[in-house]
């Protein structure tokens, strides 16, 4: 049993999982994303959410693996070893930090909707290339995206993504 099982204390077998949005706003096709590492599929599929809202939250129940020290994108691993990354906007890197402030730490357990990191949705619409949030499945070779959703999304409680093993 590893350490994931032993923390959550689950079924190895569980096969479905929900990805839940982490932030607030409008889904859109991951093509859309002006950047072709996110557009083509480079490191793995997904959507990407325009935001609206100011903070992004556990998409799910997990283990956040990376915060970026520029706190523009985090990882997270889920129960049956899904990996998720939520990156906020397209060159958001080069603001190193500003308009971010990060709340979690990592390798903390969260929840869903456990805030994360807390944005300032102002200061990077007018400083970023752009705010589009890509939500990739990071390890999709091992994972199938059975289902993605359109639509609004409210962080947390919306369901954006169903994986499979």
């Amino acid at each position: 049993m590893n350490l994931l099982h032993k923390i959550f204390k689950i079924n190895p077998s569980q096969q479905e999982t929900n990805i839940f949005a982490p932030i607030s706003g409008t889904i859109h096709n991951i093509k859309k994303v002006p950047d072709e590492v996110f557009s083509k599929k480079i490191i793995g599929d997904g959507i990407a959410i325009e935001p609206s809202g100011n903070k992004i939250v556990a998409p799910v129940q997990g283990i956040i693996g990376t915060i970026f020290k520029t706190m523009h994108a985090f990882s997270i691993v889920t129960k049956n070893k899904i990996e998720i990354f939520v990156h906020f906007g397209i060159d958001t890197i080069l603001l190193k930090g500003k308009g971010f402030q990060k709340i979690a730490q990592e390798n903390q357990k969260v929840n869903v909707g456990d805030t994360i990191i807390k944005y300032d949705l102002d200061f990077l619409t007018k400083k970023a290339k752009s705010i589009i949030t890509p939500i990739i499945i990071s390890n999709v070779k091992h994972n199938k995206i059975i289902k993605k959703y359109e639509g609004q999304a409210i962080e947390g409680k919306t369901i954006i993504m169903k994986v499979t093993k």
